[in-house]
């Protein structure tokens, strides 16, 4: 295997994300249900899906044929710009996007439980191998999908949108283990229910994941009329693929509106957006990216830092950029004049850190004020020395002035520093900073760093640095469950393993007389082995008896197991 350079340069705190994927313990049953899905998605998306589907597989590295090893997907994905990890079920949603701003597919390394086998509620590498993997082949829709994952990771969050991810996980994870109680599953979705009224104005994002939802999840393209699957929630489901094209599903076009349609993760979605073409998507995200905090900045950005409780990032109108967690603002006129953060806070340009600004520095947080210093005719990002001793502020000197929103500073200049010609800091010993009568800082404070910037140009969650800061993500606590078989059930491996062997090495179809037995008189209501059975025998082994026999088993399944119908008759018809 050779080394994939995307994955070796993600930035530190992913990483506590990845898994191993531990092929080894995929089973021979598990084996069979990637194959059954995977027949039946080749056979039918090919006519329905969009045009790169079938392609996109291949360049992909996955086959029908068996569970796709994730190392040697990278190896395949690497020659087209692309990387894929293994993680363990939901992750939260802007770890997931930073992943895909990295060109990074996180693939969930579990596989749905045999009955599950239409439909899971929990991400499995189905899923993500088969649903979203082959898509990137198309060029443009790779690049929305990055595109998707720089603006998404930036988006503000709310403290409650975090707890539901908490809950969803927590549910996905029971629903996904056949062994988990009834009891303990309503439990999870009560509580799910409780959080979904509590939610309140909907965060960026929440209206982000709204957007890649309806797109990346489960969106079509082409003409309403007839449109064709993309979303990698429909490519990973035939009966959710099948039912998304008929007309009682409402087809709407893909508009910015798609924000305001929330969805439910349990149940068949009533309607579905249709994108003319990849690029649109792109046209869309980039007009809700224009509505956000990242673009905006201002007050509103402010208080979305502030609301947010977590680690944030404000930049000034100079590129000074101040990531920390934002406590508080002081609003004069309506507009913000001054910011607070509490705890250790980092001092940045252009996304790297400054040279003795890290979070030892301002470990107890950072102040400043925002606007324009009084008597300047030009913007204060502007000021040269000489316009800066003109207004009576020159490095040596203790100082006095004054900011047109009122707050006033004096103090000895210790500093300045610039950026592009930009005046980006001015440091000071011995400082005073009050507004009217309220102190902001004191000189037994230590060294006050003055940010410099006429307004806040934007906000977005998370540091400017993310290594600089330090940042680190908590893998999640709870882990997906890991199925626990009894004997009948690892004895029925063994036969499924028996009958991959079989067709692998294309010899003894003798052992299938005796593997179908097996199955009559100790698996009773096993269906998906004999139809493994019955493709084998169609071609290979001249058994008219053995073929009857599995036939009637079948058809009287069908009958005492309605549930099975629809998966046996659609098994029948690739034979």
């Amino acid at each position: 295997m050779t080394a994939n350079p995307i994955i070796e340069n993600l930035p530190k705190h992913l990483r506590s994300f990845i898994v191993e994927q531990h092929y080894e313990k995929y089973t021979p049953q598990d084996q069979a249900v990637w194959r059954y899905v995977m027949r039946q998605n080749i056979n039918y998306l090919g006519e329905v899906a969009h045009t790169s589907y079938l392609e996109g597989l291949s360049k992909a590295g996955i086959s029908a044929e068996q569970l796709p090893s994730i190392e040697c997907m990278n190896d395949i994905l690497a020659e087209i710009g692309w990387a894929a990890v293994a993680v363990d079920g939901f992750i939260p949603p802007s770890a997931f996007m930073e992943f895909q701003m990295h060109h990074v597919l996180v693939i969930a390394a579990d596989i749905r439980p045999y009955n599950q086998i239409e439909y899971t509620p929990a991400p499995d590498i189905i899923h993500e191998a088969a649903g979203h993997a082959p898509i990137i082949a198309d060029p443009e829709y790779a690049e929305y999908l990055r595109y998707f994952g720089e603006i998404g990771s930036k988006a503000f969050s709310s403290k409650k949108d975090y707890e539901m991810y908490e809950a969803i996980r927590h549910l996905s994870i029971l629903k996904a283990d056949p062994n988990s109680a009834a009891t303990s599953i309503k439990e999870a979705e009560d509580k799910l229910g409780e959080l979904s009224s509590e939610m309140g104005m909907a965060s960026e994002m929440a209206l982000i994941r709204n957007l890649h939802w309806w797109t990346v999840e489960y969106g079509l393209i082409g003409n309403l009329d007839n449109p064709k699957i993309y979303g990698a929630g429909l490519l990973s489901s035939i009966g959710e693929s099948v039912d998304a094209l008929k007309k009682n599903v409402i087809k709407l076009p893909y508009s910015i509106d798609a924000i305001d349609y929330n969805f439910d993760i349990t149940k068949p979605q009533p309607q579905l957006f249709v994108t003319p073409n990849f690029k649109h998507l792109t046209d869309v995200l980039d007009n809700f990216a224009n509505q956000m905090a990242l673009r905006t900045g201002g007050l509103d950005g402010i208080m979305k830092a502030i609301d947010s409780g977590n680690t944030a990032t404000i930049e000034y109108e100079s590129g000074l950029q101040v990531s920390g967690t934002f406590t508080d603002t002081m609003i004069h006129n309506g507009r913000a004049i001054y910011i607070n953060t509490s705890g250790a806070t980092t001092l940045n340009f252009k996304n790297r850190m400054l040279k003795g600004h890290s979070k030892k520095v301002h470990k107890d947080g950072f102040g400043s004020p925002i606007g324009k210093i009084k008597g300047s005719l030009k913007p204060t990002r502007l000021l040269t020395d000489n316009d800066l001793r003109e207004l009576g502020i020159t490095k040596g000197m203790y100082c006095k002035f004054e900011f047109e929103s009122g707050i006033k500073v004096e103090g000895t200049l210790l500093n300045t520093l610039r950026k592009e010609a930009k005046l980006l800091l001015l440091s000071f010993a011995d400082c005073k900073v009050k507004h009217q009568r309220k102190t902001l800082f004191e000189p037994s404070w230590g060294i006050y760093d003055m940010a410099i910037g006429e307004k806040i140009r934007s906000a977005f969650s998370g540091p400017a640095d993310a290594s600089g800061f330090g940042l680190k993500y908590k893998a999640p606590i709870e882990k997906t469950h890991k199925i626990k078989y009894n004997s009948k059930a690892k004895e029925l491996h063994r036969l499924y393993a028996g009958v991959r062997q079989i067709r692998e090495e294309n010899n003894n179809y003798n052992d299938l007389a005796e593997i179908w037995n097996n199955i009559k008189t100790r698996q009773q209501g096993e269906w998906l082995l004999p139809l493994e059975i019955l493709e084998l025998l169609k071609d290979n082994y001249q058994n008219p008896g053995l073929k009857k026999d599995i036939k009637n088993y079948l058809s009287e399944l069908k009958n005492s197991k309605p549930e099975f119908s629809k998966l046996i008759n659609n098994g029948l018809k690739l034979l």
